[in-house]
């Protein structure tokens, strides 16, 4: 029987083997010299270990002396007992010092525990299971945003179709955006001309389950709008992205184009406010360009990097890695939010092959 140990999964308890067992001796001198070493630990939660988001984030993160593990949400499992609660990958209990989640919205219910779970370890989270629940339901957004005065559409909420003539008269009327409270890259996201068109719209939605949402229309931003990355509170990054031909919706992943943008003070402070009240570490904020000033259309928990890195030209995940480290240094210092494994051993300067 072939048994190899991964790293950052943790075994109180060696198993017992006989002269016949073949350990995986690379997996183990490696997890053995981390130990050693006492690199801090990164997960990133991620289905798509090769797609170029997760790929930069766990570079830089490398490049900032973290050892960094790229683990499906899917493939998690949470144990509460008597201790409390564990991960476990596969058999094994993970441990670490911190997690990345990039949780995509078709696995929010699943993901968003696991998350938790990470919190309740005290495990360092950049972006925690609220944060990522606030900001992909666009109605919780929309109402937390506007309650902290952040500029927004006006955005009316449909209960059932006989609604639909109301709602579109709060908005200001028709042409009018219509779409769901919740989805990613565009999908679920209309622009009705007409009066009629809405409605079936509305009708279409209620009629699949989904929770229908009618927005103004911001003529004067259509087919365009400005996303800003921010990390730790402060923007490290923003783009201008154009719809493609007759689109309106300006989603990268819709064939758009980006371009590099320089925003104001009044612009980045709306987006650094926006993030604070969502909770979140990592935010996307995109921003309308109306008459009235910038409003915050959406908050992304999970944004992309690629565009966003090429248009602007910055280390977008080098930010991240960075503002990590800061976590990380005031977590040491208060000594509350690290692991007990990484305290412990921190602090004798000793490495535990046994708790690895």
């Amino acid at each position: 029987m072939s048994l190899s140990i991964p790293s950052f999964f943790c075994v109180t308890e060696w198993p017992v083997v006989d002269k016949n067992t073949i350990y995986g001796g690379k997996e183990l001198k490696k997890g053995w010299r981390a130990r050693q070493n006492m690199d801090p630990r990164l997960v990133i939660l991620s289905r798509g270990p090769q797609l170029y988001s997760t790929k930069r984030i766990a570079q830089e993160a490398e490049k900032a002396g973290w050892d960094v593990r790229i683990l499906d949400p899917l493939s998690l499992t949470v144990v509460v007992d008597d201790k409390g609660g564990r991960i476990f990958h596969k058999g094994w209990p993970i441990k670490c010092e911190a997690i990345i989640p990039r949780i995509g919205y078709s696995i929010t219910d699943r993901g968003v525990p696991i998350v938790r779970q990470f919190e309740r370890m005290g495990v360092i989270v950049m972006n925690s299971g609220d944060g990522i629940i606030r900001s992909r339901n666009k109605l919780i957004a929309c109402q937390m945003m506007s309650a902290g005065n952040i500029p927004v559409p006006v955005t009316a909420q449909i209960v059932s179709w006989e609604d639909t003539n109301r709602a579109i008269n709060r908005v200001g009327g028709t042409p009018c955006v219509v779409k769901s409270t919740q989805g990613t890259h565009g999908a679920g996201v209309f622009l009705a001309h007409t009066d009629q068109h809405a409605r079936q719209l509305v009708y279409q939605m209620l009629e699949r389950g989904m929770r229908p949402l009618i927005q103004e229309y911001i003529k004067e931003s259509h087919g365009k709008d400005i996303r800003v990355l921010v990390v730790g509170g402060k923007v490290v990054a923003c783009m201008r992205r154009r719809a493609n031909g007759d689109e309106f919706r300006s989603n990268f992943h819709l064939g758009g184009s980006v371009e590099k943008v320089e925003i104001g003070p009044e612009f980045e402070a709306i987006a650094i406010e926006a993030a604070n009240i969502l909770g979140l570490e990592i935010a996307g904020v995109d921003l309308l360009e109306s008459e009235k000033g910038a409003l915050v259309l959406e908050v992304n928990s999970s944004p992309g990097l690629e565009g966003i890195e090429k248009a602007s030209e910055k280390n977008v995940a080098g930010a991240v890695a960075e503002r990590l480290n800061q976590l990380l240094k005031s977590s040491n210092q208060d000594d509350g939010n690290l692991s007990a494994d990484y305290r412990n051993q921190n602090n004798s300067k000793t490495g535990s092959f046994s708790e690895y």
